[in-house]
């Protein structure tokens, strides 16, 4: 069947291409020269293998992941010829392999030789796929739980496909009403084939399937959002944050990507849930998101060979261009059947120009809708003149264009429409407002949004839902090259710094609407004094929510920015964006941003603001385990500060190089903050200096001075009661360690007194990392004391619920001790 034949040839390529790259490769060619020699046309086989094996050692080297894929998929073509031609070649194959690299063959040997299991093994696959995974701590976000429901819904009438939606229902349905096995479909076809409008109009006829609802991720999105570090493919620990957010239970997001992927098979063991992949590239993004209860579903959408998977039970099911009459189908439900049926012979004709996909065709009905004065026959001659357009509709593997058929829909738009079609090329996203959209073309957001009216008519912009709009990524290319072909060279950069200055602004207000009172290099009053507010506005926005929706964006802008030389406005916009980061540690993206800021302050000559992003720079270094070069910014940050003459900026640096002396140096941390806090004080920066007297009253308690400490940190404390915009949080974190300061003096009533305050506070802000903290330290005074036994109990049986949800190993050592008590 042509489905294992696919399996055995992606087998056989992915073994082939390892022993490309293997110490095995030497031995094992000269007899892979003669098993393709036999079926090949006068070629040289075997010279054809070291030129491939030459190929993929410099692409991987490169980190060339493009190349490397290319390659395995020439290999797994070939191998589907020769298996399809000679039903035996796939069994010759194995028993050369077995003989010669028995070690690296294992699977595809099994494979031929029937020993593989096709039952549903996803929930113990070890997760691979050539992939750097990008771990980013993500909490949840607040407020009760809903049903999940965010599969899109399709927005155009659904032609055709009857034959592909009865397999998906025969695929991922349940069957008599039972549950089953977890089911994983993957729709597999050519890009512009239409395979998510299959899998959108698929999840609402299964809508009742699934009554615990269904889970969508664009993993196209994410990978627009990635740091380039972050290796081919998205980020999967994101993706899995997004879903644990959106089930029951997951009040924390633990911050590796195991645990993430075990805590989702968790909380997903219980539920009937469908769960739709979208834009997959690699088969551990799926791995990675099987979730577990039974009936359960996932429908894979993807780019690339994801054949694989079908070793581990997955369905793989072809999605083929429109036959004729499925073209013609798709041209009655937008052009009428009149118009159709007046020129049946031209509007067969435009089915096989656009190859039957549905993208040229929506196009070509786009043109037909729109200029009411074009004929089928006019525009069919049009497109076949025209040699380069059937190449341009003719998708081929990873490299697809429609530009043959968007240059003609692209002349017909009035000027003003074709020059904001020409500048969203230049943004760095593909999805936008009306607001960004505005900016970029220098236009009022009323007039935006008619001219974005008329792209969405002209099937050039999509309407992607809360108010914004998306640019598909091919036809945002084509506006790209009629960019450049079109605009005068200066005008890039000027929309670079439009939409930046714009970000900037929106950015600056998120910042101040979270914290007023914060250190900021930037005078951004020239920015903000003419800007609206949205966060201040009734109904407005939530800042956190807006700063995390947008931060692939924000990280673009950056980005571009930078290529462009626009130092100031980068520096400016990384300053502002850290607060995100503050409250949602996003190590990948935090890193970048600061760097990008750091090296623009720098080429700036701008003394304080480079001082200031490299020390914030030091926090998501030493998060990252990047130690020695955390202490290298730092270094670098207070010879900076102490050059800028800046009070508050030396302070600020002062207190990030204790921060990192209080793990690596702790016996100068409390001269660090000792500096911190005179420095604050002479500047009059009270909450600055509450804050370094804090962080010196926990190193002098760290170094045995426990009554210094205590008189350190109830000035702290008072300090940041008594302000006019009291920090709760701070100050909550302060009283708990007074309590661990007060059980050093021996003072232990005081001392759990003072931490169950703490963590009750620390509850009340929702800071339940240092709730957990607290608690644990709580117990571990109150254990020491006769008769609290009831209290340890209660310290420790919360501080389990807290550790549980965050999927943290601290959990399981807190349990242990949990049912140590009382024995």
């Amino acid at each position: 069947m042509e489905a294992e034949l696919t399996a055995l040839a992606a087998s056989g390529a992915t073994t082939l291409v390892g022993l490309m790259v293997s110490e095995s490769w030497e031995r094992t060619k000269g007899a892979l020269g003669r098993f393709f020699g036999r079926r090949a046309a006068g070629e040289d086989a075997e010279e054809e293998l070291q030129a491939s094996s030459a190929e993929l050692g410099s692409a991987q080297a490169a980190g060339d992941v493009s190349t490397q894929a290319n390659l395995q998929a020439r290999w797994q073509q070939r191998l589907e010829e020769i298996f399809r031609e000679d039903p035996g070649a796939a069994q010759e194959l194995a028993g050369l392999l077995s003989e010669l690299a028995p070690d690296a063959s294992h699977t595809f040997v099994s494979l031929v030789s029937g020993g593989v299991n096709y039952g549903p093994a996803f929930q113990g696959s070890h997760i691979h796929g050539g992939i750097t995974f990008n771990i980013q701590p993500a909490p949840s976000g607040p407020g009760p739980h809903a049903l999940p429901d965010q599969v899109p819904v399709t927005m155009v009438p659904f032609s055709n496909r009857t034959a592909e939606l009865a397999v998906l229902d025969q695929t991922l349905g349940t069957q008599g009403g039972g549950l089953g096995p977890v089911r994983v479909g993957i729709l597999d076809g050519l890009p512009g084939v239409g395979k998510t409008t299959m899998a959108w109009r698929w999840a609402e006829r299964a809508r009742s399937r699934f009554p615990d609802g269904q889970l969508y991720v664009d993993f196209a999105a994410l990978r627009t959002q990635s740091a380039p570090q972050a290796g081919a493919g998205a980020d999967v620990s994101e993706a899995l944050a997004m879903c644990l957010r959106s089930l029951p239970g997951s009040d924390s997001i633990p911050s590796s990507l195991a645990e993430r992927t075990n805590l989702f098979r968790s909380r997903s063991a219980g539920l009937r849930i469908l769960l739709v992949l979208d834009d997959v590239n690699q088969p551990a993004h799926v791995r990675a998101l099987i979730p577990k209860g039974p009936g359960s579903a996932v429908l894979v959408t993807g780019r690339g060979r994801l054949g694989e998977l079908a070793l581990d039970g997955a369905r793989l099911i072809s999605v083929k261009p429109l036959d004729a009459h499925g073209g013609l189908a798709l041209l009655k439900d937008r052009c009428g059947q009149e118009a159709v049926t007046a020129e049946p012979q031209a509007a067969q004709r435009l089915v096989e120009l656009c190859g039957g996909l549905p993208v040229a065709l929506q196009v070509v009905a786009a043109r037909l809708i729109t200029d009411t004065s074009l004929s089928m026959t006019e525009l069919a001659a049009e497109l076949g003149d025209e040699a380069g357009r059937l190449a341009g509709m003719a998708l081929d593997g990873e490299e697809s264009s429609v530009s043959a058929v968007l240059g003609p829909s692209y002349r017909l738009l009035p000027a003003s429409a074709a020059r904001l079609y020409r500048l969203l090329g230049w943004l760095p996203v593909g999805v936008f407002d009306a607001g960004v959209a505005a900016v970029a073309a220098d236009l009022d957001t009323p007039r935006a949004k008619r001219l974005l009216g008329v792209l969405t008519k002209a099937s050039l912009v999509e309407v992607w839902g809360d108010g914004r709009y998306r640019m598909h990524d091919l036809v945002r290319l084509h506006a790209r090259e009629r960019a450049v072909d079109e605009e005068q060279e200066s005008e890039q950069e000027a929309l670079i710094g439009r939409v930046g200055t714009h970000y900037l602004a929106l950015t600056a207000f998120a910042d101040r609407a979270l914290r007023q009172e914060r250190l900021r290099i930037a005078d951004l009053s020239a920015v903000l004094r003419d800007a609206d507010d949205p966060f201040s506005a009734p109904g407005g926005p939530p800042p956190l929510e807006w700063l995390d929706t947008e931060r692939g964006a924000v990280l673009a802008v950056l980005r571009m920015a930078a290529r462009h030389g626009l130092h100031t406005l980068v520096w400016q916009l990384a300053e502002a964006f850290t607060v995100l980061f503050l409250h949602r540690r996003y190590l990948g993206t935090w890193k970048e941003s600061l760097e990008l800021g750091a090296e623009a302050a720098a080429a700036s000559a701008d003394t304080a603001a480079e001082a200031r992003l490299r020390s914030l720079l030091s926090r998501p270094l030493l998060d990252l385990g990047e130690n020695d070069r955390a202490a290298t910014e730092l270094d670098q940050a207070v010879v900076l500060a102490e050059a800028s003459g800046h009070l508050v900026l030396r302070a600020s640096v002062q207190e990030f190089l204790g921060r990192y002396r209080d793990l690596f140096e702790p016996s100068r941390a409390v001269e660090a903050y000792q500096r911190s806090l005179e420095l604050n004080e002479r500047a009059g920066e009270a909450r600055g200096a509450a804050i370094a007297a804090f962080f010196l009253g926990c190193a002098q308690d760290a170094q045995g001075d426990h009554t210094q400490a205590l008189a350190t940190l109830r000035r702290a404390l008072q300090d940041l009661e008594s302000r006019e915009e009291p920090d709760r949080r701070m100050a909550a974190r302060v009283r708990a360690a007074i309590g661990v300061a007060r059980d050093h003096l021996g003072q232990s009533e005081e001392a759990i007194g003072d931490l169950r305050e703490a963590a009750r506070a620390l509850r009340e802000v929702g800071a339940t990392h240092y709730e957990a903290q607290a608690l644990v330290q709580l117990a571990d005074i109150a254990q020491r004391t006769a008769g609290r036994e009831d209290l340890v109990r209660e310290c420790l049986t919360r501080a389990v619920e807290i550790y549980e949800a965050a999927g943290s190993r601290t959990a399981e050592r807190l349990r242990q001790r949990l049912d140590g008590l009382g024995r």
